[in-house]
């Protein structure tokens, strides 16, 4: 029993700690096009037009409708009307669960920002963002770009509870230094 609780303790001590994401701060985001889904309907998505009308906060989680990315889905809704005040836009990407994004855009999202599903990992591979301990799935992972397409700030931690917050930091110093 005693080997249990210390392996358990181990566990949870190794997946509380913040992995670090390929693409660092500085570097340039890789554009990409791909379907999403806003408020249940469907539409194309470009990287390269959005940053047009300002940061974009791109988040990778693992799969639509697990508790985690729930949460984190419920989270960004709720901060939404804030980045879109600062003039950034949200776009949630994942692997896992790729059928069910555009219920998940209007279920969980509250029709509040786009998510889409990458099943092939065209654009999760490009961003490091492939959730090592189950690779058909994608890392939590928060990206924020700014117009130019530099990449303000990488941060990848399984728990979701502050993506929203360190990603809205981001956004904010952006705006302040941009005004």
């Amino acid at each position: 029993m005693r080997k249990f609780i210390i392996g358990a303790a181990l566990i949870a001590a190794v997946a509380s700690v913040p992995a670090m994401a390929a693409l660092s701060v500085g570097a340039k985001a890789p554009d990409f096009t791909t379907k999403a889904a806003l408020g249940g309907k469907e539409f194309t998505f470009s990287l390269a037009a959005t940053l047009k009308k300002g940061p974009v906060v791109l988040y990778f989680f693992p799969a639509a409708f697990t508790p985690g990315c729930t949460q984190e889905a419920h989270d960004f809704a709720e901060a939404t009307e804030k980045f879109t005040a600062m003039g950034a836009t949200v776009i949630g990407v994942t692997a896992g669960n790729a059928s069910r994004v555009t219920e998940f855009s209007s279920v969980e999202c509250r029709n509040k920002f786009a998510v889409a599903a990458d099943p092939d990992q065209k654009v999760i591979k490009q961003y490091d963002a492939v959730l090592k301990q189950k690779p058909e799935w994608s890392d939590r992972t928060s990206y924020v770009i700014a117009p130019d397409g530099t990449i303000l700030l990488t941060y990848t931690n399984l728990d979701p509870s502050q993506h929203v917050a360190r990603s809205m930091a981001a956004v904010k110093a952006w705006r302040d230094q941009h005004k």
